[in-house]
């Protein structure tokens, strides 16, 4: 990684971890397929991560299939500064899978890095993977004892190990991925390219991650979400659904067939706040459930105030609905430093507080002499939002309360999602009053299960809602052997 990547990245990662400290997504995932053969898809496959960049700012990949064979480039960074013009202009193909990553389960590190290029006797393919295979350990030992090498501890690896023994027994593509499917436990939207030029589209049986196919021009794309083929001025054609692999072809997209579930389990949190605002997960629009949950904020915990203040940019949606329910009116009282990490000022030993300091400001126009409504899409340390009370105190507010779109998170997520561990997430271990007291406000109001239910619009067998219930859908998942893996990593604080 030449100098200038590594001196954005190291920044970026500083940023992270001293400013905000959200929860961190694992991946976002492109799929492009050309039926010309003269077109090159990288620009597409590069402008798509570029939309999905919020999804995972460690490493960035694209690879291209060329008549030839697989070839591609992936490095640590942004994919703006991964990919030059004279990069991408040597990734020639008319079909391409890209990834952007954030890793939950194994180190950051190239190496790691995808799309995950496998070579096996019956050809080579590539995979770019979102999500968390919880067995993956499991089928990694049967795989060694079975003479399987591997060279990394991703479970991106162990896929393709286990795709690589079912092609052994058969060289039906679609039949080998569904027998893979059966063996792999957790969540899962991934793509993946052979070297005949084949493209797969697959999503675990559950549900989990978001996966939907769209079309520009002439040329097919599959995408992490909406956002990223409409931001390319694609048409949306519809999404992968839970269980289903999807062929792209030179008329496009064919449903292979489909691994049933009894439930489903989209995340909720793509719901509250990782997707991008103007996608759409499975059809549902994620401003109106935000704006909903904002209105459902306003019922469940009414409060007399001044003004309403998002806490930019995840609350802002959530603040409007509230708003708007309330009659309070939104005021933009915080303003956010987007280029902070830019700067490469920022010392590891920094003070913390100095550090959402450089990235928030408060208005003090705005605020000052004002009973204040502080909006957020959630609280996992509450470190951070105990800053940010803090700032709008300091801008002379008379009273600030805080209201939060999602519901106590009390338990980790394994799915792919960087939630600490239990003994690090406030709500396991305090009550809503203590929380009130460490962070300093005058009322603390969380959405409830029910309310987020309910602004989402589905049922509690259609959401995974483990980190709000410690209900996981997933019945053979070995927690305390996961918790034990989160325990041993580097956490950002939130």
């Amino acid at each position: 990684m030449g100098e200038y990547n590594t001196l954005i990245y190291e920044a970026l990662n500083m940023s992270e971890k001293y400013c905000l400290g959200k929860p961190r997504e694992h991946c976002g995932v492109i799929g492009v397929y050309s039926p010309d053969k003269s077109i090159q898809v990288s620009r597409y496959a590069f402008d798509g991560l570029i939309a999905l960049q919020h999804r995972g700012q460690e490493s960035a990949g694209i690879y291209v299939q060329n008549g030839k064979g697989i070839t591609g480039h992936k490095d640590m960074g942004l994919a703006s500064t991964v990919f030059t013009k004279k990069i991408l202009s040597t990734l020639y193909g008319n079909k391409a899978i890209a990834h952007v990553r954030y890793s939950t389960t194994s180190d950051s590190n190239i190496e790691n890095a995808q799309p995950k290029k496998f070579v096996s006797t019956l050809g080579s393919y590539a995979i770019a993977f979102n999500g968390t295979i919880t067995n993956f350990l499991k089928l990694r030992s049967m795989l060694e004892e079975k003479g399987h090498v591997f060279h990394t501890d991703s479970d991106t690896e162990t896929i393709a190990h286990v795709l690589a023994a079912n092609l052994l027994e058969t060289d039906d593509y679609t039949q080998a991925i569904f027998k893979s499917m059966n063996e792999l436990k957790g969540s899962y939207s991934m793509v993946i390219l052979n070297e005949k030029g084949d493209l797969y589209a697959v999503r675990d049986p559950l549900g989990f991650k978001p996966l939907c196919i769209g079309q520009i021009n002439n040329i097919f794309m599959v995408a992490s979400e909406t956002a990223a083929i409409e931001s390319l001025n694609g048409t949306v054609l519809g999404d992968v659904a839970p269980g289903e692999v999807i062929r792209i072809t030179d008329s496009g997209p064919v449903k292979e067939g489909a691994i049933k579930a009894e439930r489903h389990a989209r995340c909720m949190f793509e719901f509250v706040y990782f997707s991008r605002t103007d996608s759409r997960f499975d059809g549902i629009s994620i401003y109106r459930v935000r704006e909903r949950l904002g209105k459902i904020l306003a019922q469940i915990h009414p409060v007399d105030a001044d003004i309403i203040v998002p806490v930019p940019d995840s609350g802002r949606t959530a603040a409007a609905g509230l708003a708007a329910e309330s009659g309070i009116p939104m005021v933009e009282g915080l303003i956010k430093n987007r280029y902070v990490w830019r700067t490469f000022i920022m010392p590891v030993q920094a003070e913390r507080e100095d550090q959402v300091k450089l990235k928030l400001n408060p208005v003090r126009e705005l605020i000052s002499g004002k009973d204040v409504v502080l909006v957020d899409d959630s609280i996992v340390r509450a470190t951070t939002m105990k800053r940010i009370v803090c700032l709008i105190r300091n801008a002379g507010a008379n009273k600030v309360h805080v209201r939060v779109s999602c519901p106590p998170i009390i338990a980790p997520c394994y799915m792919g999602i960087d939630f600490p561990t239990s003994r690090e997430l406030i709500a396991a271990n305090q009550t809503i009053e203590e929380i009130r007291k460490f962070i300093g406000a005058d009322s603390l109001g969380y959405m409830t299960i029910d309310g987020l239910m309910q602004g989402i619009g589905l049922p509690e067998n259609e959401l995974c809602l483990a980190c709000l219930n410690k209900k996981y859908p997933i019945e053979t998942l070995d927690t305390d052997f996961l918790e034990r893996q989160l325990g041993g990593q580097k956490r950002v604080e939130n």
